[in-house]
């Protein structure tokens, strides 16, 4: 049955509302989402279904309805889990980047909400969520991939580029001697342009694999806090600072002069996107709760419940570029290396976070969820900092 016409025939089935409410009927505002909705009872029976859920299990509700989800989902997944906590714990949770992967609906990687039902108790709704963002969450290996693979690059470069750089140098700096003065600009621009190429591959080497670093409770606050100071007296003398703190948050477990990196990158990135007159950055913290992610090679979940953000009203980011734009050598720059996000991807993948963003004109904001100082689990500690053998 096609959608216009199931929505008829739930119009139909629908009684009889007073004027005044008809136009806030539930049914039809969650058939009108463009992301699968349904709600379960607690023994995971299907009590309700919208019309993308239909579509996302490829099956009708008549054939939903009243049946477990176990028939249309794996009994191990992890919505199973979450709908557990969520009536246990009476509140939402979420996690990204679940893989539901079955023979009949193939392959999602969606993000998952399951929030309780206030009446009637003991029901469970949950949303899926399947966009770029959970794409880019499920990506943040293969960002980890391809800082990588500038790591064998800058390897590479370093032998087979430096070295013959530094002996073309010192012959330009000989022939400086020799030449008459009017040639002296030449030998100049080539030293010169041999310093700057050395420059390009000494950036490469921050993706290098370091030691295992040290890490520990760091107040963010602080983080951000130096952050602005170097960028008001610095590249952001023009751009007006909002900071919208929340005092009661937590440490983060990290490490402090990555993670100073980390948003000095992005709010120098902000400050270049801004326009001259009227400029604003917003840098802000928040408590989310329940939000996890998965643990690469382990069964395991890591709570983020460390939300910083940073948010401009510049341009926005171009539509061609935003799926790649953690990816190395990618940049909205006439002068960029394309080095900055990608280390700023590795950085916050290798503290076990995930880092996403949202942008439209006049507002573009970069959020970085990150992991609270609460756990002394070494093997998860080895495996955030790089171990899992990738």
């Amino acid at each position: 049955m096609s959608r216009p016409a199931r929505q008829s025939a739930a119009r139909a089935r629908s009684p009889e509302m007073p004027p005044e409410l008809s136009a806030v009927d539930p049914g039809q505002i969650l058939n009108a989402l463009p992301s699968p909705v349904f709600a379960v009872d607690r023994r995971n029976i299907i009590r309700f279904v919208n019309f993308e859920a239909q579509e996302f299990f490829d099956a009708g509700e008549g054939m939903l309805l009243g049946q477990p989800l176990s028939d249309w989902l794996p009994p191990d997944s992890p919505v199973f889990a979450l709908i557990r906590q969520a009536l246990t714990q009476e509140r939402s949770v979420s996690e990204f980047g679940v893989s539901l992967d079955t023979p009949r609906i193939g392959r999602h990687v969606v993000t998952v909400t399951v929030g309780p039902v206030g009446h009637p108790a003991g029901m469970a709704v949950v949303a899926l969520l399947e966009v770029s963002i959970a794409r880019r969450i499920d990506n943040q290996l293969t960002h980890r991939n391809a800082a990588r693979s500038v790591t064998a690059m800058a390897a590479m470069l370093a032998h087979e580029v430096k070295n013959p750089l530094s002996g073309i140098r010192g012959a330009a700096q000989l022939l400086e001697e020799s030449v008459p003065e009017r040639d002296r600009e030449l030998t100049r621009l080539i030293c010169d342009e041999a310093d700057r190429i050395v420059a390009l591959v000494n950036r490469m080497d921050v993706f290098s694999e370091q030691p295992q670093i040290d890490r520990g409770p760091v107040n963010v606050h602080a983080v951000l806090e130096r952050v602005r100071k170097l960028a008001q007296n610095g590249f952001a003398r023009h751009v007006r600072f909002v900071e919208r703190y929340d005092p009661s948050l937590p440490p983060v477990y990290g490490n402090h002069d990555q993670l100073v990196q980390v948003f000095l990158n992005l709010v120098k990135n902000a400050s270049e996107a801004v326009p001259a007159d009227g400029g604003e950055i917003v840098l802000s913290t928040a408590y989310q709760r329940g939000v996890s992610i998965a643990i690469p090679g382990t069964s395991r979940r890591l709570n983020l419940p460390l939300a910083i953000t940073v948010q401009d009203n510049g341009g926005g980011i171009p539509d061609d570029l935003a799926e790649h734009l953690f990816d190395p050598f990618v940049t909205t720059k006439a002068n960029g290396t394309g080095l900055g996000l990608a280390l700023v991807a590795k950085i916050v993948g290798d503290h076990g976070g995930v880092i996403e963003f949202d942008s439209q004109p006049r507002r573009t904001v970069f959020k970085v969820s990150l992991p609270m100082h609460n756990f002394d689990d070494e093997e998860t500690a080895g495996r955030l900092n790089g171990k899992e053998g990738a």
